[in-house]
Formats: structure tokens, C-alpha cells, sequence
């Protein structure tokens, strides 16, 4: 039974509470397994004394993406590994997942001294990215698409790295953290009672300002897309973090802090997102009702909501980009006109651009032809069978949406309808539509 001294301790341990309530108590929690969790003990520069876990999946791609994995207070590597999902949508989509351990073992990330806020200043990030670099160099991890996430410490240290090394990270997400920064005392994890209690309030622009001036001094480049989540009854750290953060990233990433849209996807979720003016999401924030300091949860689908904004779910060789082939007709979904409204079709694919369909990080399926990029559309907000699927502005809406299924399925948002080729047809430009799945040949699709 753990004892809880301080307030850094506490972090961890209501995560720990909270999990013996639902099943996820440290005792509980299933044990790693030694042939698909490695630990690493040369990794390079390690000015902490890091301890590196790796998960490699039999999945794995060639040139996987990686993710880092960062465990809360009085956690561990090991143990967010079989405590969470990370591991089993790795799986699934075939990327690699670091899973870090703090020294001395237990203890919180330093987000705290000058050392770790700044680049290569030392600390707990330095070690954190000899792990990425060993990762890349002996198991071929893709440099163009490294991802971090992390739970409470692991959630504050998951916006240090994305702001130290934002030309390293394409996203994160962070679960119950606090904005870069904000947790500043000038010592090595050091504890900052204003910061958790949500007192610390700044605007936007000095809150943009600490990323662009301390993190990475004179970084002009891209940066990386920022998930957020919070509870309202988090007594650890406070609920106000979470607005505190939204205003940070949507500084820093250029777009407006009023959201572009707002829904509720599961009950007591609201969930709000950030767009750039082409509709691309760069801040996206959940804020959960009468949850506390407990995510994400275990089997629920907060870490596949992750995965899905951080883009670790495509399962296309190459990305997201490419022709979207139907499967029973050996024949590529074509934008056959640019006039809004215009019905999909397939034809015989010929790698043109009316034929190049990007899935974007807010589920759209785009096609950009003659300059103008136009979304995949449920016609009119149709959710029964027969609703045409046509080429419209992109808005964001939900009819707009589409999941592309581990099952070669696409599936509608807001209806849940499959992506079909009319009739089983298999000719030169026959008509998609939407209709309820079947399993057959004509709502088979591939991304390529």
C-alpha cells in the first residue's frame, strides 16, 4: 500500500485509487510480456538516468511511426504499458511505442528547472530523445512521424517535449497536464501549488509567448498539433489548466481561440476543435464531466481518440494520401467534376489528382483539384440508405466525417452507414452512395 507524503506523490496515487475502482490497480494490472516489451539499457545520452522500455509489435511496419509513452507520478514504464491501450493499437496499426521510467524509479518528470524547459538543456527530455534516436537507428522508426503522449507528470511532460523539440514531434496529446511552463520553480522537480490549483492564469499571447521564446529559442518552422484532456472534478490538477492550455497551443499554432466547432461524441465529452481556415485541426480539447484525475481509462476510447488525432491509425503503406480503391470493382473513387454537389464515382484508377484522397486529422477525406480542395460529403446530411456521397466545401460537420475501418469499411460519422458502389457495379462510373453495411465486396475500400 503506497504512502502519500507529498503533493508530487499524490499524482500518481489518485490515478492508482481511481483504478482500483475499475480495475486497473497496480496489483490488478496484467504483467508485460518479456517477449514484446524490451527493456533497452544503452540507448546514449541519459544525464538522469532514464530507464528505456520498448514495444515493438509483431505488426510492426516497415519505418513505423513512434510513439512516447510517459507515466504519471510514482508510475513506471512497465506499468503504463499493461495498464493502458497504447500497446494493443500498436497492434492494431503497427507502430512502435517507447515507455520511458523516471529516476528514481517512481518519481515525477522534471517539468520544472531551466534545464529540462529549454532545448537540449539537460534533464529528463535529453534522455527521452537518445530513446526516440535508438528507436530510429536500430528498428528503422520513421523520423517524420514521432508522437508523444502522457498522463498527468507524463501529460505536463508531453507539452515540454512538444514545445523543446517541436520540429521532432508532428502531435501529442496530453491527459490531466498543465501548459508548458506553468509548473516553473527553477529546481528539478519541483512542485508548483499554483499551477495545480489552476491560479495561474495568463493570456494567450504570454502563454504562446513562453513556447516561442524558451522552449526552442528562434524556431520559425512547424509545429506540432496539441490534444488536450480534463476532468471537471480533477482535485489534483485543477480543471482551469485545461483553458489555460487551449489558449497556450492555439497560440502558438496560429488559430483562433473560439472553436470551430463544439460536439459531444460520448456522453458528459465535450469536445471542442481548433481549425486552421483549409479546416484542419490543430488543437483539439476534451473536457469530461464529473471525471477526475483518472485517464484515460482502460477500454474505454480515449487512447484510440489519441491515436486517431495523432494519426497513428492509418494502416495504408505511405500515409494518409493516396487513391481510394474499391476493392470488388478494382476501381478508384474519382471526383469526376469540380462542381459542388457533384456525385462520386469509380473508374479505372489513373494516379490523377481527382483520383488523390487525403484523410485529415479531423476525418475528412479531401480531394484538391485545379487548386480547390473539396471534403467527401453526405448530400444533404442523408443518413439512409441511397444518400449520395458528393464533393462539398469543407466545413467540419459531421456529414463530413468518415472512419476508415480496420475491416476495409468506410463508414459515415453521422449516419454509420458504409461507403457503397450502387448496385454491386463494377462499369466505369458507377455512382457511391451511402448504405447499411453488408459486408460485401462494393463497401470494401483501400487506402494506398
Amino acid at each position: 500500500m503506497f504512502r502519500f507524503r507529498t503533493p508530487l506523490s499524490r499524482l500518481w496515487g489518485v490515478v492508482a485509487a481511481v483504478g482500483l475502482a475499475v480495475g486497473l490497480s497496480l496489483q490488478a494490472a496484467p504483467q508485460a510480456s518479456a517477449a514484446s516489451l524490451t527493456q533497452i539499457t544503452d540507448f546514449g545520452t541519459n544525464p538522469t538516468g532514464l530507464q528505456m522500455h520498448l514495444y515493438v509489435p509483431a505488426t510492426a511496419k516497415a519505418n513505423p511511426p513512434i510513439l512516447l509513452a510517459l507515466h504519471g507520478c510514482q508510475g513506471s514504464g512497465p506499468y503504463l504499458h499493461s495498464s493502458q491501450d497504447f500497446s494493443s493499437l500498436a497492434d492494431r496499426y503497427g507502430f512502435l511505442v517507447i515507455y520511458p521510467s523516471t529516476n528514481p524509479g517512481g518519481s515525477c518528470w522534471d517539468v520544472s528547472s531551466d534545464q529540462a524547459l529549454t532545448r537540449n538543456g539537460g534533464s529528463d527530455p535529453v534522455g527521452l530523445m537518445s530513446m526516440i534516436t535508438y528507436a530510429q537507428q536500430r528498428h528503422g522508426g520513421n523520423p517524420n512521424a514521432v508522437y508523444v503522449t502522457g498522463q498527468s507528470s507524463g501529460a505536463m511532460m508531453t507539452n515540454v517535449m512538444l514545445a523543446d523539440y517541436p520540429d521532432v514531434f508532428k502531435a501529442g496529446a496530453s491527459f490531466m497536464g498543465v501548459p508548458y511552463r506553468c509548473f516553473y520553480t527553477g529546481t528539478v522537480r519541483g512542485w508548483n501549488s499554483a499551477c495545480a490549483q489552476g491560479q495561474v492564469n495568463r493570456t494567450a499571447q504570454q502563454w504562446g509567448g513562453s513556447v516561442r521564446t524558451s522552449g526552442y529559442p528562434g524556431y520559425t518552422g512547424p509545429r506540432p498539433r496539441v490534444q488536450l484532456w480534463h476532468g471537471t472534478n480533477d482535485t489534483i490538477l485543477s480543471h482551469n489548466n485545461l483553458g489555460e492550455a487551449v489558449e497556450q497551443w492555439t497560440d502558438v499554432l496560429g488559430v483562433s481561440q473560439t472553436p470551430s466547432t463544439t460536439d459531444s461524441p460520448v456522453t458528459n465529452w465535450t469536445r471542442t476543435r481548433y481549425r486552421t481556415s483549409a479546416g484542419t485541426t490543430q488543437v483539439e480539447a476534451y473536457s469530461l464531466a464529473a471525471s477526475g484525475h483518472e485517464l484515460p481509462v482502460k477500454g474505454s476510447t480515449m487512447a484510440a481518440e489519441a491515436i486517431r488525432f495523432m494519426g497513428l491509425d492509418a494502416t495504408a503503406p505511405g500515409g494518409t494520401t493516396g487513391a481510394l480503391r474499391a476493392v470488388g470493382a478494382g476501381k478508384c473513387l474519382t471526383d469526376a467534376s469540380t462542381a459542388l454537389g457533384t456525385q462520386q464515382q469509380i473508374n479505372t484508377c489513373n494516379g490523377g489528382a481527382n483520383q488523390t484522397w487525403t484523410r485529415t486529422a479531423s476525418n475528412q477525406l479531401t480531394v484538391t483539384v485545379g487548386g480547390s480542395t473539396l471534403c467527401l460529403d453526405a448530400n444533404a446530411h442523408g443518413t439512409t440508405n441511397g444518400t449520395k456521397a458528393v464533393a462539398w466545401t469543407c466545413n467540419g460537420q459531421a456529414n463530413q466525417q468518415w472512419l476508415l475501418n480496420a475491416n476495409g469499411t468506410v463508414t459515415g460519422v453521422q449516419s454509420g452507414l458504409c461507403l457503397d458502389v450502387a448496385g454491386l457495379a463494377t462499369t466505369e462510373g458507377t455512382q457511391v452512395q451511402l448504405w447499411a453495411c453488408s459486408g460485401g465486396g462494393n463497401q470494401q475500400w483501400t487506402l494506398a
